[in-house]
């Protein structure tokens, strides 16, 4: 069913309403701090250090495991 055949008003605004929520934008007030925490970051991934999320988890239960 296209949008543009549907005639029921009622229904058109309805659907605007949850697209008009679903696409707002959030907007997140960081403080400097947090913004150097994260530039500081993005810098550590680019230089590649990090650790993989399944591979840390490897290790957690290594980890756990031993104690």
């Amino acid at each position: 069913m296209a949008l543009r055949k549907i005639n029921d008003v009622s229904f058109l605004k309805a659907i605007k309403t949850i697209l008009d929520t679903k696409t707002e934008s959030v907007i997140i007030a960081l403080t400097e701090e947090q913004r150097n925490e994260i530039l500081d970051s993005k810098k550590e991934i680019e230089r590649g250090l990090f650790i993989d999320h399944e591979l840390l988890d490897k290790e957690v239960l290594v980890w756990l495991s031993t104690k």
